[in-house]
């Protein structure tokens, strides 16, 4: 199994990224997914989760509001939309495969982490 994010880069403040997350190796719509985030030296922490189909979601309350996740299951392709970027956004970002029950937040319910992307965001 391979997660692969891309779309990072520097952005000011009030902008906008999205990223992807290129899965293979896996029957990609079977699986709920999730984004990570870790800023240096702090944990990873919970953005946000979308269900298998795409017609669910749920954020943490850091990004309820500004990012809206998505998937395309023809393309193993799950997005992560950020709007209205703040500095504290700044942070590597993961994508990952949900293996606990939907409504999981904690890192520990989620594996094949895929390599991050970098988002840096400018004050």
């Amino acid at each position: 199994v391979q997660l692969q994010a891309s779309g990072g880069g520097y952005v000011q403040a009030g902008g906008s990224l999205r990223l992807s997350c290129a899965a293979s190796g896996l029957s990609f719509r079977n699986w709920n997914m999730g984004w990570f985030r870790q800023a240096p030296g702090k944990e990873r922490d919970f953005v946000g989760a979308v269900a298998w189909s795409g017609t669910s979601a749920y954020y943490a309350d850091s990004a309820e509001g500004r990012f809206t996740i998505s998937r395309d299951n023809t393309k193993n392709t799950v997005y992560l939309r950020m709007d209205n970027l703040k500095p504290e956004d700044t942070a590597v970002y993961y994508c990952a495969t949900m293996r606990s029950g939907w409504g999981t937040k904690d890192p520990i319910g989620y594996n094949n982490w895929g390599r991050g992307t970098l988002v840096t965001v400018s004050s």
